[in-house]
């Protein structure tokens, strides 16, 4: 792969994907997968575990790159770019598309370095930029107020929500234009996930979000669009209200109805 990338373009954070498949070695694990990802909504993939959704999620980073003996078909655009065109650079990529990964990961450092890591990595070495930096992204986090006083104390003193708060505010410092989260609330109590739910609806308007969630309710309370995947498949996407009370495929109502999944 060539190491330079096209200017990734100011981004309005839509994704569409055509046609994508994906095999682990022989087993495929997409099987044609066709969908638009809007800016400025929070969608989510919901499914039976093993139906793909994570794996997808995975694709809108390419972060399925670093698993050995994976081959994908189709195309992925961001914004009209493909993303798997061979002058992408997915390091470059990864900047614009955020991650946040279903248990909290901050590092073992303090929490004021925790979120100016990633703009440090990117050349910001000025003090009082990083400063600014780290105090909006913890205040976009829903997080400053209740760190503001300890910014030098571990990551690691944080309770569970915190910390994952603290990650989000992590990929914020880095200014992408998507964000995605793999089941971030599956490892939180319900105060914590609320807090996790507000801020996604709260920050929308500025990034794209694509969560995986097993949460019925949480898919129901927090997002816009929600498309279900069943055997690597996406058997229907719609409006959240629309899929959850006029599902149009037996499948899609059996799943969401709790009759199977």
């Amino acid at each position: 792969m060539a190491q330079t990338s096209p200017q990734l373009p100011q981004a309005t954070g839509r994704f569409t994907a055509k046609d994508v498949n994906l095999f682990y070695g022989s087993f495929q694990a997409l099987k044609g997968i066709s969908l638009a990802i809007e800016p400025c909504q929070v969608t989510a993939l919901i499914g039976p575990s093993g139906c793909g959704k994570t794996t997808f999620l995975r694709c809108l980073n390419r972060m399925n790159d670093l698993i050995e003996g994976v081959r994908i078909e189709g195309r992925i655009e961001l914004d009209g770019l493909d993303i798997y065109g061979a002058n992408v650079n997915p390091v470059e990529l990864r900047k614009v598309v955020g991650m946040v990964f279903q248990k909290p990961n901050p590092f073992p450092m303090s929490i004021y370095d925790n979120v100016a890591y990633g703009p440090r990595i990117h050349g910001i070495g000025k003090r009082t930029d990083l400063d600014e930096l780290v105090e909006r992204s913890l205040g976009k986090a829903f997080l400053w107020n209740e760190v503001k006083d300890k910014l030098r104390q571990s990551a690691l003193s944080l309770s569970g929500g915190q910390q994952q708060r603290l990650c989000i505010a992590r990929t914020i410092a880095i200014e992408p234009e998507v964000i995605l989260m793999d089941e971030p609330c599956s490892a939180l109590d319900p105060v914590a996930t609320a807090k996790i739910e507000e801020l996604m609806l709260e920050i929308k308007a500025a990034y794209t979000i694509v969560i995986v969630t097993h949460n019925m309710q949480q898919a129901q309370r927090a997002s816009d669009r929600t498309a279900f995947f069943m055997q690597g498949e996406v058997v229907e996407v719609s409006d959240t209200a629309d899929l959850f009370l006029n599902p149009k495929v037996r499948a899609t109502e059996d799943y969401v109805s709790g009759r199977f999944g």
